[in-house]
């Protein structure tokens, strides 16, 4: 009854400012009427006078008007008319709760009605396992997965389409494989949802070689496949392959939607592909979700990751909306640029704008303050974390702090730091103190360093690479040939340095020493001459970044052939003059390759934008914004 008190006193509101009535046969029909208007208060008056007297349909139509606006508290009102006039027998109208509690964010109330409900159909399963997957509760989904089969109902195709999201949430590919062994027996391998969730299962579970195979069987491919095989090639570090079938997709006449276009931006991001980010931008403007926040903030996103941190700012103060995300792109894009002052003011207004940072947000402030030098308000900002904004500082956050600590040459108090953590540090943050150690020529404390890495993370080459590189600025050629001997008895494999430009909107890699390009001989031919005008302007090659003990000559000629110069290089050859060119690199940029970008922009007279593992490097007129800082 107190429901139905709160449902009198709203409606008696409602009643004072209602829009013009609506013409209809009946209270059921205008009901619908205002329901498909998305006039779900105006709805909710003839509830209460039509007196029990509607039929299940009426209420089902009121339950999507609440799932439409997400409208909880409304769905309660219903749920009670529901239950006061005698439907709750109906399994239909349960079902229908069950979802709309799941919509609305309700899973509690969701699984109550579901566990009230006297007989369970598969649907009513399906939904709620769907409810569970949606809300990221995988490991209910699949429990409720194995309850329903050992009470002897059948899996269909709906409840395939809902148990497959729970294992991609949870990454959970060996499951995942079992439940596609089960839908093969079952006989829906061909069904258009059931293979669209597969290829979405197995791309988010790391596994693009089965997400494809399952993908090109398909008869017919939807805007789902699509997007999922496109996403998944995207977060997967694929970005060529996820832009060819995008292109592909629009071939074929699929048209994207929404979420293709948020799934295939951040492979334009990865790839730093500014010219094909514009062109998506321009087709996503043309279909019409440029004002929505998800679209926005992938764009914003994108902009930064191309190094065009103005045209990513341009677009943020634009948008008519900002949430947690948007914020975070902003802060992240300042951050990775080098912009640390800029980053904090867009962070402080963010708190003025009532939007509440979450632990992504602040780690994004952590990495601002460390490529800019800002050791006390990192030290600031990292307390604030629990004693502010009430959040247990992760992994992340301790790593940031003593990437910090370390950058700034206080390697002693990163080591306490890291010594006083109440939980044990991972392999990621003591490779932050030899990151810094390698930077400040620490051998002993690099070593200490890497003696708990290779404990901890012993089959990830990085590490190895970055203890050489601190023996090899101290001369210390014995202890390189000890790293070498480690990494050949632990079967480690240095990741070859690796670097794309983008021209005429078309991605090309480099390899360092790589001669597999057409046009290599051009380019060697681009860097001979670039030395020479290089060494006559003063620059002396760095050859402490040379992990081998050869000739000096030897070493330069190394030197020379990395793969971020071998990538500017063809971007000079292919690009008119003034034209600003973009490389991204798997690898932290050396500093010999730093020194030599600074001398090639002032002698081409071009922009250079370098970005590499750590952060943005916009070289200009010999100069490099993170002022050699890195």
């Amino acid at each position: 009854m107190l429901q139905r008190r709160k449902l009198n006193m709203k409606i008696h509101i409602i009643n004072a400012s209602r829009k013009s009535p609506v013409k209809a046969n009946s209270s059921a029909e205008e009901l619908k009427i205002l329901c498909k208007q998305g006039r779900l208060n105006e709805a909710l008056r003839i509830l209460q006078s039509a007196n029990g007297t509607l039929d299940s349909s009426v209420y089902v139509t009121l339950l999507q008007g609440c799932m439409k606006k997400k409208a909880l508290s409304e769905g309660k009102l219903v749920h009670t008319h529901i239950s006061e006039s005698g439907f709750m027998r109906n399994r239909y109208l349960r079902n229908m709760l069950v979802k709309m509690y799941s919509s609305c964010g309700s899973l509690t109330d969701a699984r109550r009605v579901f566990d009230q409900m006297p007989v369970r159909d598969v649907f009513s399963y399906a939904v709620m396992i769907a409810a569970w997957a949606r809300h990221g509760v995988g490991q209910e989904a699949l429990a409720l997965f194995n309850q329903m089969k050992n009470k002897g109902i059948k899996p269909n195709h709906f409840i395939f389409a809902s148990v497959l999201p729970a294992c991609a949430n949870m990454a959970a590919l060996d499951r995942g494989m079992e439940v596609h062994e089960e839908i093969i027996r079952e006989g829906f391998h061909s069904d258009v949802f059931v293979q669209s969730g597969l290829v979405d299962m197995y791309a988010k579970c790391g596994s693009l070689e089965n997400a494809r195979q399952v993908f090109d069987k398909m008869s017919q491919r939807d805007v789902v496949a699509w997007t999922a095989i496109i996403t998944g090639y995207a977060q997967n570090g694929q970005g060529v392959e996820a832009l060819s079938l995008f292109r592909q997709m629009k071939t074929d006449g699929v048209k994207p939607n929404l979420l293709t276009f948020t799934g295939v931006l951040p492979a334009c991001a990865n790839l730093a592909a500014l010219e094909q980010g514009m062109e998506i931008d321009d087709e996503i403007v043309r279909s019409g979700f440029r004002s929505d926040v998800l679209v926005e903030s992938a764009l914003v996103d994108m902009y930064a990751k191309c190094g065009s941190i103005k045209k990513a700012r341009d677009l943020f103060d634009k948008m008519t909306q900002h949430n947690a995300v948007s914020w975070t792109v902003m802060i992240a894009g300042y951050a990775m640029h080098g912009h640390g002052e800029e980053a904090l003011l867009l962070f402080r207004q963010m708190q003025q704008s009532g939007v509440r940072p979450d632990h992504v947000t602040l780690v994004c402030v952590l990495s601002a303050c460390c490529h800019a030098g800002l050791v006390d308000k990192g030290r600031e900002y990292f307390d604030c974390i629990s004693k502010c904004y009430r959040i247990t500082p992760t992994m992340e956050h301790y790593g940031c702090m003593v990437d910090l600590l370390g950058r700034a040459g206080c390697l002693d108090e990163a080591l306490d730091f890291i010594n006083n953590m109440p939980i044990k540090p991972d392999a990621s943050v003591w490779v932050s103190l030899l990151g810094a150690c390698r930077i400040h020529h620490n051998v002993e404390l690099a070593e200490s360093a890497a003696k708990h890495i290779f404990e901890l993370d012993p089959e990830n080459a990085g590490p190895y690479v970055l203890l050489s590189n601190v023996y090899a600025a101290t001369g210390r050629w014995d202890g390189i040939e000890k790293v070498r001997n480690m990494m050949r008895e632990r079967g480690v494999k240095k990741k070859p340095g690796c670097s794309w430009v983008e021209v005429n909107k078309q991605v090309h890699a480099f390899l360092s020493g790589d001669r597999s390009h057409p046009q290599m001989p051009e380019i060697y031919e681009k860097l001979d001459r670039l030395s020479r005008e290089m060494n006559a302007a003063g620059y002396v090659p760095d050859t402490r970044f040379v992990l081998n003990d050869v000739e000096e000559e030897q070493k330069e000629q190394f030197l020379c052939h990395h793969s971020e110069k071998l990538a500017i290089a063809f971007g000079l050859i292919k690009t008119s003059c003034g034209t600003t060119i973009r490389v991204i690199k798997n690898l932290r940029v050396c500093g010999d390759c730093h020194s030599a970008i600074k001398f090639i922009s002032k002698i081409t007279l071009r922009e250079i934008v370098v970005r590499d593992a750590n952060r943005f490097h916009h070289f200009k007129e010999g100069q490099c914004s993170c002022g050699d800082y890195w």
